[in-house]
């Protein structure tokens, strides 16, 4: 793998991964992990855990998910599937729920991310709305209504 990384991460890679809990992840190839970071932050409300040239993790309704930049997976065969193809993640949401769907739809307007739909009352429930990130993925945010 290609690393850009100048600096000592904050641990080594395997104690981050010996330390992750048992249960779903998420590991999220961007182009590169500025602009996903900074959305994770600024329009979903995430922390960052840990974030440098090659990679990040964020924490997000108390869960850990990772972004990894496209260079940091080129030996990778992941990477190489992915390589020339956008947006990412067709045909999968990344549902958060118990997230403002108003608030996030908001940020994500102001910061001039698309919104595939605005925050509405559906019938199954959830208040949500669907926002884009940077590489393409689709979050959805949601709420029960009432």
């Amino acid at each position: 793998m290609a690393m850009k990384r100048t600096r000592e991460p904050w641990m080594k890679a395997d104690d981050f991964g010996r330390s992750l809990p048992r249960g779903v992840g998420l590991n999220l190839l961007v182009p590169e992990i500025v602009p996903m970071e900074s959305f994770c932050r600024t329009v979903l409300g995430a922390n960052t855990v840990y974030s440098d040239e090659d990679f990040a993790a964020i924490e997000l309704l108390g869960s850990v998910f990772l972004l990894h930049a496209d260079h940091s997976y080129r030996d990778h065969e992941l990477g190489k599937a992915t390589a020339g193809v956008e947006p990412r993640g067709v045909g999968v949401e990344i549902r958060l729920y118990g997230a403002d769907p108003d608030r996030i739809e908001a940020r994500a307007r102001e910061a001039g991310h698309i919104v595939l739909s605005g925050a509405v009352d559906k019938p199954h429930g959830l208040r949500e709305a669907h926002v884009v990130s940077p590489g393409g993925y689709v979050f959805v945010p949601s709420r029960p209504i009432g």
